[in-house]
């Protein structure tokens, strides 16, 4: 059994009332490598400048975390069957909507690798769509939420 660690820290900014709902949402994510970083409410749900698009927002964490639980496995497997991945890219999209009760969540992730090989030993499309079933079988990330999880290629 593993524990992972992150602490969100905010604080409430010199001349804010706070409660009329008009504080910054801007706050900072760190981890135990070391590694800070800004975070913010999305510029879709909270204005600019309550909010702040230069901080990664839990949406925008939570896709990056599928797919970059994705790619770790893909690489994993890839280099286990010899294949040798030169890039890896993927430009994954969430989509957010509403439920019956009107709770908005997460229904749709979808991943998007853009996989270069090289080396004298290439996959096949059907090798490669194996890979990439086995890294989604696989994903600690995925096999945690409840969004679906599509992979294009």
């Amino acid at each position: 059994m593993s524990n992972y660690v992150a602490t969100v820290a905010w604080t409430r900014q010199p001349g804010e009332a706070f409660t009329d709902r008009r504080y910054s949402r801007r706050h900072h994510w760190s981890f135990d490598g070391g590694q800070t970083l800004l975070a913010s409410a999305s510029p879709q749900v909270v204005r600019v400048p309550l909010s702040d698009p230069a901080g990664i927002d839990p949406e925008e964490a939570l896709v990056a975390s599928l797919a970059s639980c994705h790619m770790l496995f893909f690489l994993d497997f890839a280099s286990r069957e010899g294949f040798r991945v030169a890039s890896y890219r993927d430009d994954a999209v969430g989509r957010m909507e509403k439920d019956a009760r009107q709770r908005e969540w997460m229904s749709l992730v979808t991943l998007k690798p853009q996989v270069v090989f090289d080396g004298d030993k290439r996959p096949s499309a059907l090798e490669i769509a194996a890979l990439h079933h086995k890294a989604h079988d696989h994903c600690y990330i995925a096999n945690s939420v409840k969004a679906e999880v599509r992979v294009e290629t």
